[in-house]
């Protein structure tokens, strides 16, 4: 017996023998290498729990493992069926191709296109990328963080079988096993978690070139104690909509209900692409928020937009920056109130071609900042919105492949810098969370809302001077509707 019908039968050996019960729920990525052999071969596999998993039952079975969708039984289809013909996935029924999905540890939801556009990515990826850039994707889009990643070992008479297992939120129950199959040794240390992050993918610490001590942003555990009610402080949420209109006509979306459950005292909106026509029917948006101000474009109409909606009545409101080249696209709000100023603003992107970076880091940034300072005369300022700008390679998934993006470009960000950090104003969520990866937009092409991959673009800055007010500044990744998520802001008072 050679080298590679050693390896095979061990491997053969090691799924008659591995209880399933020790994996429950867990996508498991194998990764085997022997001595003699000059590469890599990765192996992976992904079910859902099966119960009474006899040991007669043939291997194939047990990856393709019959589910139930629906009250009707569906038999996942392995993905190397796919390399060479991707064309039959179109073919396949709706539960067939969740039954897939979900079987190799992604979302399943949507519409026939949706889920076949999803497979024909992941095998796009199969067949495309490196056994290398494979390990690391897998590790992003796979349900939980990996805990620990092993490296194996090449040894002249033993070949060496690796188990990686993956770590989910909640609750946490660990397992260790060790066995020893012939040739072949099996090493298992999970952590396994009793709720899966399926619907939580910003939970999964997704960047292309992490630093060791970056974690994935998760508001469950990282928020701090709410307040007791006898302390005095203000709750801000804001976010860029992408259209409200748009937006309002969403089934299963309710401001009433995001009021409800943020309970904010004051809404700041970006991008909300009105005419001034579209305001008289969406003012009182949101009931016991009565004082709405709302800016729109005029020089492009159904573009840029900004609005502040409150259940406190502010002391007085401004449009713009009163720079007329500024303020024909309607994009600030400016709303006084007894502690401070709040500048609800969507800065101008820098555009296809890079076409408005120029005025956008010499012209605009510098009127905004010098405006703000100007406030700041008289009380401290909290500056929100869509800044569109990821400050640090911590705030975007792809630092290396967007140099030269907009939002990502080295004057954009040495103009953030510049403009506002360097002028006195603090970034709260950085300050709060300094090694945490958190997006806020996410493209809607590829879906990358799905597998974490975004840009950290919405802030809150505040003055220095009440910087130390800051309870918390957090994201509410959660909420659809949007390229965009909100983000929030309790600042005691």
């Amino acid at each position: 017996m050679n080298h590679i019908q050693a390896l095979q039968f061990g491997f053969k050996t090691f799924l008659k023998v591995v209880p399933w019960n020790l994996r429950p729920g867990l996508v498991i990525s194998l990764r085997l290498s022997a001595s003699s052999m000059g590469s890599k071969r990765t192996i992976s596999s992904s079910s859902k729990p099966i119960s009474a998993m006899d040991e007669d039952k043939t291997e194939s079975k047990r990856f393709k493992p019959v589910v139930k969708e629906n009250g009707v039984e569906s038999v996942s289809v392995g993905l190397a069926s796919f390399k060479n013909n991707p064309e039959t996935i179109e073919k396949m029924t709706v539960q067939e191709l969740r039954t897939t999905l979900r079987s190799n540890g992604l979302p399943a939801k949507g519409l026939k296109s949706e889920l076949v556009s999803a497979l024909k990515s992941l095998v796009e990826k199969m067949n495309g990328e490196s056994s290398q850039a494979e390990e690391e994707e897998d590790q992003v889009q796979n349900v939980g963080t990996v805990s620990e990643v092993r490296k194996s070992k090449r040894t002249s008479k033993q070949s060496r079988l690796e188990v990686n297992t993956v770590q989910v939120d909640s609750k946490a129950v660990t397992t260790k096993k060790k066995l020893s199959v012939e040739s072949v040794e099996v090493s298992v240390d999970s952590k396994v978690e009793l709720s899966t992050p399926r619907n939580e993918p910003w939970t999964i610490l997704a960047h292309k070139k992490p630093q060791k001590d970056w974690i994935p942003y998760n508001p469950r555990t990282m928020r701090p104690p709410i307040l007791s009610r006898d302390t005095k402080c203000v709750k801000l949420l804001s976010w860029n909509v992408n259209g409200l209109r748009a937006l309002l006509k969403l089934d299963g979306f309710s401001a009433l209900e995001l009021a409800q459950r943020e309970d904010f005292d004051i809404l700041c909106l970006q991008e909300t692409k009105l005419q001034d026509k579209d305001v008289e029917k969406i003012a009182c948006l949101i009931d016991g928020y009565q004082n709405s101000f709302w800016t729109c474009s005029t020089s492009k109409l159904g573009y840029s937009g900004a609005a502040i909606i409150s259940r406190i009545k502010p002391l007085s409101v401004k449009y713009g920056l009163g720079i007329e080249d500024h303020d024909s696209e309607g994009r600030l709000v400016t709303a006084e109130f007894d502690s401070f100023y709040l500048v609800c603003g969507y800065v101008p992107n820098s555009g296809d071609g890079l076409k408005r970076l120029s005025y956008r880091t010499t012209e605009w940034d510098v009127s905004l900042s010098n405006y703000l300072k100007e406030l700041e005369k008289s009380k401290p300022v909290i500056l929100t919105g869509d800044l569109n700008c990821a400050h640090q390679e911590i705030d975007i998934y792809n630092p290396a492949g967007n140099k030269r993006s907009a939002g990502f470009t080295i004057e954009e960000r040495e103009s953030f810098e510049k403009n506002f950090l360097s002028k006195g104003f603090v970034d709260t969520f950085r300050k709060q969370h300094p090694g945490v990866v958190g997006y806020t937009y996410w493209g809607f092409r590829h879906g990358l809302r799905k597998t974490n991959k975004g840009w950290r673009l919405d802030y809150f800055l505040v003055s220095e001077s009440i910087a130390d007010q800051v309870h918390d500044s957090y994201i509410v990744p959660d909420v659809h509707g949007s390229d965009h998520c909100p983000i929030g802001l309790v600042l005691k008072l």
